[in-house]
């Protein structure tokens, strides 16, 4: 069996306008932030994703809580950095709430 290739019409141009193509290279998908952990951050979220996998986010945000309410705010920073490490939204999220109760 024979394999054809079936190129499109107008090969040589591209399908969307020159600055979009511009725009969509310029920047990869995954660079959305500027990396925000440092080694030691990094090494501690992925132990902590070995032991947990992937409920590993939402265990490190309970922890967080709980530093929170305990008043241990260098607690809260570690696991939120964690937290933030491995889920970006949910850290996000946290915050918000942890700031929703503070106001109201």
């Amino acid at each position: 069996m024979s394999i054809r290739f079936a190129a499109p019409p107008k090969s040589f141009s591209a399908r969307i306008a020159p600055a979009h193509v511009r725009a969509a290279v310029a920047r990869a998908d995954n660079d959305n932030e500027p990396p925000l952990s440092d080694n030691a951050l990094l090494r501690a979220a992925l132990r902590h994703f070995a032991e947990h996998g992937l409920a590993a986010a939402g265990h490190a945000r309970r922890r967080a809580e709980a530093a929170y309410f305990a008043g241990d705010r260098d607690a809260y920073r570690w696991w939120l950095g964690i937290c933030r490490t491995l889920d970006r939204r949910l850290a996000r999220q946290l915050g918000s709430e942890l700031a929703a109760q503070e106001v109201g």
